[in-house]
C-alpha cells in the first residue's frame, strides 16, 4: 500500500523515515538489497535547507555501513522536481559568515553520497538545478526523463557551484563543455543531457511521472544478481583509478582484484558455473 502500490515487481517496505517539521528523507527497501532514498520537501521543490541537509546526512549514515544494501536509488517523492538546489529564501536570511559553512555542509553530504560503497543511481524525473544536479552528479549513474530540466545555474546568482559541480561535471562530460555550461548557466532537457553524456538514459515521461525512477529500478535489478563484494571493489577500483595515471590505476585494479580472491562468493561463482545454476552470493 502507499505511494508505491502500483509497483508490481517488488513489495516495498519502509525501513526508516527521518523527518522533522521542514523536510524528510525516506528509505524504502526493495527486497533484497535495493534501497530507495526519497527526498520530500514539496513546498520548496526539495531545495536544500539546513534541516534537509541534516536529514540526508542521517539517511546516508544509515546506509553506508549496512552490508545488506546492494544498490541505492536517489529520487524525489515530489512530482516534477528532483531538487531545485539551495533554498534561496533561507539563504537570503543568512549572515554572510554563515553561508560558507553551510555550503561546506552541503558539499560534505554530497561527498558522502559519492563515497557510498555500493552502486548509486539518480532518477531525475524533473527539475535538477544547482545543488540538485550536483547531488545527481555524485551518483554513479544518472537516468532522466526527456522532459527533465538540469543545469548548474549558479553564475546567474554571481556565485559558482559549491557542491562539487566544478569538479564532477568536467569529469563527467569533459572540461570544455563543462565550462560552457557553467559559464552560460544553461539548462538542458533529458535528451540534451543524454547527448552530452551527462545522463546514461533519457526516457519519454509516463503519465505517472516516474519514467526515470522505473528505469533506475530496472538497472538496480540488473545489478542485483552480481557478487556484492565484487560490486563494491569494482566501484572502488574505478573511482580511485580515474584520479591517477594508467600505471597506478592498474596497480589499484590489481589490489582490488586481490580482495575478491579469498571470498566465499568467488568459490560459489565457480561452483555455480560448474553445476550450471544461478549463484547464491552472500557477500562473504
Amino acid at each position: 500500500s502507499g505511494p508505491y502500490s502500483w509497483d508490481k515487481q517488488g513489495q516495498v517496505q519502509v525501513i526508516q523515515v527521518l523527518t522533522n517539521s521542514d523536510a524528510c528523507a525516506i528509505l524504502f527497501c526493495f527486497s533484497p538489497g535495493i534501497v530507495v532514498l526519497g527526498i520530500n520537501r514539496a513546498y520548496a521543490k526539495n531545495s536544500f535547507s539546513k534541516n534537509l541537509i541534516k536529514m540526508l546526512s542521517k539517511a546516508v549514515d544509515a546506509l553506508k555501513s549496512d552490508k545488506k544494501v546492494r544498490t541505492i536509488i536517489v529520487r524525489s517523492e515530489v512530482p516534477g522536481v528532483f531538487c531545485a538546489g539551495a533554498d534561496l529564501k533561507e539563504r537570503v536570511k543568512m549572515n554572510p559568515s554563515e553561508v560558507g559553512p553551510f555550503v561546506s555542509k552541503i558539499r560534505a553530504v554530497i561527498n558522502e553520497i559519492a563515497n557510498l560503497p555500493v552502486p548509486t543511481i539518480a532518477a531525475i524525473d524533473g527539475l535538477a538545478l544547482g545543488g540538485g544536479l550536483e547531488l545527481a552528479l555524485a551518483c554513479d549513474i544518472r537516468v532522466a526523463a526527456s522532459s527533465a530540466k538540469m543545469g548548474l545555474v549558479e553564475t546567474k546568482l554571481a556565485i559558482i557551484p559549491g557542491g562539487g559541480g566544478t569538479q564532477r561535471l568536467p569529469r563527467a562530460i569533459g572540461v570544455s563543455l563543462a565550462k560552457e555550461l557553467i559559464f552560460s548557466a544553461r539548462v538542458l532537457d533529458g535528451q540534451e543531457a543524454k547527448a552530452v553524456g551527462l545522463v546514461s538514459h533519457a526516457l519519454e515521461q509516463n503519465p505517472e511521472g516516474d519514467a526515470a525512477y522505473r528505469k533506475a529500478l530496472d538497472l538496480a535489478r540488473e545489478f542485483l544478481p552480481q557478487g556484492p563484494v565484487a560490486m563494491r571493489v569494482a566501484k572502488l577500483a574505478i573511482n580511485q583509478g580515474m584520479e591517477v595515471d594508467l600505471v597506478t590505476g592498474l596497480a589499484i585494479e590489481e589490489a582490488c582484484y586481490a580482495q575478491t580472491i579469498p571470498t566465499k562468493d568467488r568459490l560459489e561463482g565457480l561452483l555455480a558455473f560448474k553445476e550450471k545454476r544461478s549463484p547464491r552470493y552472500k557477500g562473504e
